[in-house]
């Protein structure tokens, strides 16, 4: 890594801490910061920065806060640069759309958009060791759903590990969205709880046994039916 250093300039007066984290998040997009590099110390970078170390340790707060730093303290502590996990951008996803909120429909015509996208990755790059995970998650609910106690969470982790099985790492952080802001459990609450359990089941189920036969035009049928269930969205062409 080049030193961050030889990046950084002294900042003006007004938002001072701001303008720190600006242009570290700068040097992070252009690559000349990655994960698990460490920050200059506090006492170079307030020199640096021409600020005070009081100034710069509430940057580093706003970086730590925003998931993209991890200040460590004691011997061989300092400022390093982390990446934000997959909560963390879902909670950032999530601040931006209850500023201005969605309603049912538009979640469902979301997740239609992209969840098609991500099947036909997983259609074309899903292993067997992939099945096996998605048909054990089916295995979990349908056991708490004859148990008479369903577990609700079985569906978003069926979710999250079919986006997994795409095999591309942005898709698997997109889809942790799924689990904030474009959850469905608007939509299902329209449906009487036993019935949308058990269709959510089937639902998932008869998914994995297209992926399974690489049948794109029934994986996707049932994929649509299975995310438009109680809404007026219209089911795209296969």
């Amino acid at each position: 890594m080049t030193d961050a250093g030889d990046h950084l300039t002294p900042v003006n007066s007004g938002r001072v801490s701001q303008q720190i984290v600006d242009q570290i998040v700068a040097l992070l997009r252009s690559g000349r910061l990655a994960p698990h590099d460490r920050l200059p110390s506090e006492r170079q970078l307030a020199k640096d920065f021409g600020v005070s170390r009081v100034t710069v340790r509430d940057a580093l707060r706003i970086l730590e806060a925003q998931g993209l730093m991890s200040v460590k303290v004691g011997a061989g502590g300092g400022a390093f640069v982390t990446a934000p996990s997959d909560q963390m951008v879902g909670e950032r996803l999530n601040d931006l759309l209850t500023l201005a909120p969605i309603d049912p429909e538009d979640v469902a015509e979301a997740r239609l958009v992209m969840e098609l996208g991500i099947l036909d990755l997983v259609l074309a790059r899903a292993t067997e060791q992939d099945l096996e995970a998605l048909r054990a998650v089916c295995e979990r609910a349908e056991r708490s759903l004859a148990d008479g106690e369903y577990d609700r969470s079985t569906a978003e982790q069926f979710h999250a590990r079919l986006a997994e099985a795409a095999h591309n790492g942005a898709v698997a952080r997109m889809a942790g969205s799924f689990r904030g802001p474009l959850r469905m459990a608007a939509l299902r609450a329209r449906e009487p709880a036993a019935d949308a359990h058990q269709r959510t089941v089937e639902d998932h189920r008869e998914l994995v046994e297209a992926i399974e036969r690489r049948d794109r035009v029934t994986a996707r049928a049932v994929m649509s039916r299975h995310l438009t269930r109680g809404t007026a969205v219209e089911i795209p062409e296969p």
